[in-house]
This record gives C-alpha cells, structure tokens and sequence, in this order.
C-alpha cells in the first residue's frame, strides 16, 4: 500500500486482501465490498469523490454487472439513455424540479453554473485546461490527463470559460 498509496481496511487470508474491505485509492475513490485473492470480488461499490458512485458484482476484479448513479441521484441507463441528448434536451434537474419561465436559460444542470476558470472548460467533473491537457475536480485537485479523444470531446462540446 505505502508503493501505490492506497489504504486498505479489511482482512487478510494468507497475506492477501480477502473478506468484507474498504480500499482507498489515492484519487480517494473508494471501493467498499467483497475481496478475494486481492481483487474485487463479489458485491462491491465505487464511491467517486465527486458524489456518483458505481454498484457492482465484481469476479476476479472485473465487472460482471454493475450500474452507476451520478451524484444528483441521476442513473446511467445504457439500453434507455434519453438524458439531454435529441430526444430530450432537458438537465436531470429540470425534468425533476421542471423548466424555468421563458427567457431564462438554464446553461447546465447545476443552476446556477459554476464560473468557469479564463481559458478552461467545465467538462461535468470538473475544469479542463486545454493548454495543459489536464482535468481538476471543482476544488483544484487532479483528476486525470485528457487523451486526444477526450480533448477533442470537450472543445467541441463543452461549456467555456470566455
């Protein structure tokens, strides 16, 4: 653990991460469920730093089913998927709360929208610095390194910060 700083609170079976655990990542993702042989296994939840969090039965630390939930209670449906695409181009929270009078937008799902650092993008979990290539969550810490698809993805569709 102390190599990749993760934190793990559970068990062990002949050295190995086994039984009811929590794993921490350094990301601070955590992982609450079933270990066997050192990997996922069984029922298990992934709670993200940014509220969403991913249900799942695991096997041998892949998935074998799982369903994941935004943080506004929103559920990822990949056969019925409708949320904001041409169909309906309604946020969750208007569906919810409904829309607002004529003439006042609603920009993003979060009303009102977060301001937008100069330059960077909000890309849902949080700001993207095209200069830089790099994804923060809304408190400035490091999310990820954007790959090309994903940089091409948020210039093109993305809220911008000018």
């Amino acid at each position: 653990m102390e190599y990749t700083g993760s934190q793990y609170i559970g068990e062990f079976v002949d050295g190995r991460m086994e039984g009811e655990a929590e794993y921490i990542l350094p990301t601070e993702t955590k992982y609450v469920g079933e270990m066997k042989d050192g990997m996922f296994h069984g029922q298990g939840t992934l709670y993200f730093p940014s509220g969403s969090r991913y249900d799942a039965i695991w096997e041998k630390g892949l998935v074998v089913k799982g369903t994941y939930t935004f943080s506004d209670g929103l559920q990822y449906d990949a056969e019925n998927w409708h949320y904001c695409d041409s169909y309906d181009r309604r946020f969750y929270t208007e569906i919810c709360y409904g829309l607002k009078p004529a003439g006042i937008s609603q920009l993003t799902n979060v009303d009102p929208p977060r301001k937008i650092p100069p330059g960077c993008y909000d890309c849902g979990d949080g700001f993207y610095n095209p200069t830089t290539r790099i994804v923060k969550d809304y408190k400035n810490h490091f999310l990820r390194n954007a790959d090309d698809d994903e940089h091409e993805w948020i210039i093109r569709t993305c809220r911008k910060g000018w």
